[in-house]
């Protein structure tokens, strides 16, 4: 078993703790850390761990084998060299950070300390984005031409305060949340991103966003892609990749319908799953077993660059290349 800590316990840490506390044979969780001890000490006497407000003291813990940060992004970096310096595993939640050159920081203190590091890229778990990988990568489908992507997600209107609300520290409107699993399904999809050429529309100021953001992409492929996120309206999920020898369409978690050239689409249903569960599930496996994660830090710092490339095409109006 490993035991590990938790270092932020806001509606995503209690998140993270609640996918694995109790239920998982590989990962349990014996210390807290939060900046308000008050609002969450009935949470985790409930859940069975230790709490404190101290990060060095968790990371120096002895006991602790693996840190988890559901942190506020502008921390993440230097709480990253910390955890890695002592010699510990460490999750980080995105953004991993909002620049390339500070991602990739991140990563070289983790490959520096020859520690297993881990993104939260959870929606590449949903049951239609693994099929949809599987349908792509043995190219049933053909050679990727284009990908559509939109993750639609109403938090903005249920999740408000703190960070969320500063436009420095969440730039792109809802790019910086929901758009970045986007952003993280094209890469996964259809590699690296070269160019963007991106734009946010804000209909009402904070503290009740209501914005839409879209980005026309071209991949180092040649193939290109179109990718949109909206807040406060319902929750949506699709990803579909043009092939040239057909299409095939993720939607929500758990529908994937695939069209050959020539033939009918055929929709399938799969079983739900706990997305972010089954992406803890692996950490810990790559942490007892050395098995390589998911999410490889090639693709992580693919999407830092991508996105940083949006934000900058926004701020410029035109299109950016993606610097590498």
């Amino acid at each position: 078993m490993i035991d590990a800590a938790v270092i932020g316990l806001g509606r995503w840490g209690k998140n993270i703790v609640e996918s694995v506390q109790g239920k998982s044979k590989r990962l349990r969780f014996i210390r807290g850390v939060s900046k308000e001890p008050e609002l969450v000490a009935d949470f985790a006497k409930a859940k069975g761990f230790e709490l404190s407000t101290d990060f060095e003291e968790a990371v120096a813990d002895p006991r602790v084998k693996a840190v988890f940060l559901a942190t506020p992004h502008s921390l993440h970096v230097r709480q990253i060299e910390a955890v890695a310096a002592a010699g510990k595993p460490v999750w980080c939640e995105k953004p991993l950070a909002l620049t390339r050159a500070e991602a990739a920081r991140a990563v070289a203190a983790t490959q520096k300390a020859g520690v297993p590091f881990a993104l939260g890229n959870n929606k590449r778990c949903f049951s239609s984005m693994r099929e949809l990988k599987r349908v792509v990568s043995s190219g049933e489908i053909g050679e990727v031409m284009h990908i559509e992507g939109n993750f639609t997600n109403e938090h903005s209107t249920r999740v408000m305060g703190g960070w969320r609300d500063d436009p420095r520290e969440s730039p792109g409107g809802g790019m910086t949340g929901a758009g970045l699993h986007v952003i993280d399904a094209l890469v996964n999809l259809g590699g690296p991103i070269a160019t963007v050429d991106a734009k946010v529309f804000k209909q009402k100021a904070p503290p009740d966003p209501r914005d839409s953001a879209a980005a026309l992409v071209q991949f180092e492929s040649g193939a290109t892609g179109v990718l949109a996120t909206v807040r406060a309206a319902p929750m949506y999920w699709r990803i579909m990749v043009f092939g040239t020898k057909g299409w095939a369409e993720a939607r929500e978690e758990t529908t994937l319908t695939v069209a050959p050239l020539h033939r009918q689409p055929k929709t399938e249903h799969y079983p739900a799953v706990d997305s972010l569960g089954t992406l803890l599930e692996a950490f810990a496996e790559t942490i007892a077993t050395g098995k390589p994660f998911p999410v490889t830090t090639d693709e992580m710092l693919d999407v830092a660059g991508a996105f940083e490339a949006i934000i900058r095409s926004m701020a410029e109006g035109g299109p950016v290349r993606v610097q590498r």
